[in-house]
């Protein structure tokens, strides 16, 4: 069984763009996305333009995926164009491409880590240090990880995580994060008053909202589920963190459709050079990809899922409150997260 770097090596063969296939994804996703949301706008029954604001939503969701690998530099790289579509998607969906790359790169450089701060992710609290906090940083704590917060996450995840903490935190570095929040609003403005509250429902908020609670779950979900292993900075190990701090979120057809194939989050970890649509070929011809730690978008492992709060080092899990609650808190050196902040 291959791990660490020949693991690693075993993967590169589908780190290699097909050209032709990545402009297909985008211009064909790019047009349902457009239909979509036109759709919303021009259908002649409430329940057709509800439909087409739903499945925008999904699109957008398939988009950003997309989006997400050419941050990466996986696929499109070194094209002015696809640079430019990509830039403007980043802004249109309120994730524009300094803050997103910038927190998005910490995160697989730091992916389980206890000791590092908690850019790009979601933060982590052992059960001592969640003992040790006040009431006040404890309810900061759980607000962020809470599943209304990830609901919401068009307001929570992007509109403040990503564009306005980002702004306030370094203006200079970031006047694409203003740029997204100033177009967005007057965007919506714009679209309420010229076609109508309805209009804006449909063609604004129901798609935002799905795509961003879908998103801020999406992201949750692969890295705070039973059986995820966080570690110390000393014992941490990057194809280690890969395989055992990312999960394989078990989808439908469809739903891998809709997601670029993002479940397949183990190998996007171990390698983030792979294209999203040659993840699932990885899979099939590495076997030590195969015995992946899972997750799905089944109820209860969802609720399972969020059910997870703080990290127990001598347990060596993610426990519950109710679980903490029932444990005296041992006597060992723990670390606990650093303020959610972006630099």
């Amino acid at each position: 069984m291959r791990e660490g770097k020949d693991l690693i090596l075993a993967t590169k063969p589908f780190a290699n763009e097909i050209r032709s296939r990545s402009w297909f994804h985008l211009i064909t996703t790019l047009g349902l996305l457009i239909l979509a949301l036109s759709g919303t706008l021009v259908l002649p029954y409430f329940l057709a333009r509800l439909a087409a604001s739903i499945f925008a939503g999904l699109v957008i969701v398939r988009t950003f995926v997309i989006y997400h690998d050419h941050q990466h530099h996986t696929i499109l790289h070194h094209s002015k164009l696809a640079d430019a579509i990509m830039t403007v998607f980043g802004i249109y969906i309120l994730a524009p491409t300094s803050i997103w790359k910038r927190s998005h790169d910490y995160h697989h450089k730091h992916n389980s880590k206890l000791f590092s701060a908690s850019i790009g992710s979601y933060p982590i609290a052992t059960r001592q240090k969640f003992e040790q906090m006040s009431r006040k940083e404890r309810r900061s704590y759980l607000f962020t990880r809470h599943p209304l917060t990830i609901l919401a996450g068009y307001l929570s995840m992007f509109m403040i995580g990503m564009c306005l903490q980002s702004f306030l935190s370094s203006p200079k570095k970031h006047l694409d994060s203003l740029l997204a929040l100033v177009l967005h609003f007057c965007g919506s403005a714009a679209v309420i008053y010229f076609l109508g509250w309805q209009a804006w429902a449909l063609f604004i908020l129901i798609p935002f909202s799905i795509s961003c609670c879908m998103g801020a779950y999406l992201f949750y979900a692969q890295h705070n589920f039973p059986g995820v292993t966080f570690n110390d900075n000393e014992d941490w190990c990057y194809h280690e963190a890969a395989l055992l701090s990312s999960s394989f979120m078990m989808m439908s057809p469809f739903m891998n459709w809709v997601t670029a194939n993002i479940g397949y989050h183990h190998i996007h970890h171990l390698n983030a050079r792979i294209p999203f649509y040659r993840l699932p070929q990885a899979m099939a011809e590495i076997p030590e990809l195969q015995d992946a730690k899972t997750t799905s978008l089944r109820i209860r492992e969802v609720i399972a899922c969020l059910r997870l709060k703080i990290w127990d080092p001598q347990l060596k899990r993610m426990i519950t409150l109710r679980e903490a609650a029932a444990l005296k808190a041992p006597a060992y050196k723990v670390a606990g997260p650093q303020p959610l902040g972006f630099s």
